[in-house]
């Protein structure tokens, strides 16, 4: 374990590029530790590495993410987002408790959350989907990374037409929570879910104009049809 964590860390301070460092960190205020590359390079190094530990057991690959993911380097936990969604065959129901371990020890960053919960999390979910009642205890959670991980987890599958009803639920939770990153959130979920269900997403934000904030709202009826935004966005 220790050889294969060396080897990525080593080829991640010779891959840095402190331009690269200065220009992204301002989309992270100081949420997150960066070495400083773009995505193609992480990913590259991710793959190369998986090669060496694909063999390995769940159990030893998770133990590899986790280790990654307590760094708190935004690369890292790149990496450990891909290896673990790379394994999603392998998954079984009580993984949700491991992933809800990592959502809200380690995650310091709305980057790592989304990369997470969308692909991991909302795979599992599509295969689970009686996990949705963690989701549900997550959006009350205190931790900022909760929240967002409650919302963001069913982004993909919203996508596909499912769990509506939850995405609503959900969404009524996190309604008038003032933070931003819980906002757009709850905002990307509705407007994931919008794909399909462009009529009933579109009267639940009508339904919610008067305490929604703006920006969820915003996120919300992006992508419904110009004639929907318009009346949504009507005083």
């Amino acid at each position: 374990m220790e050889s294969i964590l060396t080897t990525i860390r080593k080829q991640l301070r010779v891959n840095a590029d402190k331009k690269i460092k200065e220009s992204t960190q301002r989309y992270f205020k100081d949420e997150a530790k960066l070495y400083g590359m773009n995505s193609a390079t992480m990913t590259q190094i991710g793959k190369e590495n998986f090669e060496l530990i694909k063999h390995k057991s769940k159990k030893e690959i998770h133990a590899l993410c986790e280790e990654l993911m307590k760094s708190g380097f935004l690369e890292e936990a790149g990496i450990a987002c891909m290896w673990s969604y790379n394994i999603r065959s392998m998954h079984e129901s009580t993984d949700i408790s491991l992933f809800e371990r990592w959502i809200d020890n380690y995650i310091t960053n709305w980057a790592t959350c989304d990369t997470l919960c969308n692909h991991t999390v909302g795979s599992l979910l599509e295969k689970y989907p009686e996990h949705v009642q963690h989701l549900k205890r997550w959006a009350g959670s205190d931790n900022r990374w909760m929240k967002r991980a409650a919302a963001v987890s069913l982004i993909i599958p919203a996508r596909k037409g499912l769990f509506l009803s939850d995405v609503f639920e959900i969404s009524d939770t996190l309604l008038t929570d003032k933070d931003d990153i819980v906002q757009k959130g709850y905002g990307w979920m509705l407007k994931a879910a919008s794909n399909k269900h462009t009529k009933e997403v579109y009267e639940y934000v009508i339904s919610k104009k008067k305490v929604m904030p703006r920006t969820a709202y915003r996120y919300a009826i992006e992508k419904m049809p110009a004639e929907m935004r318009a009346k949504a966005m009507e005083k």
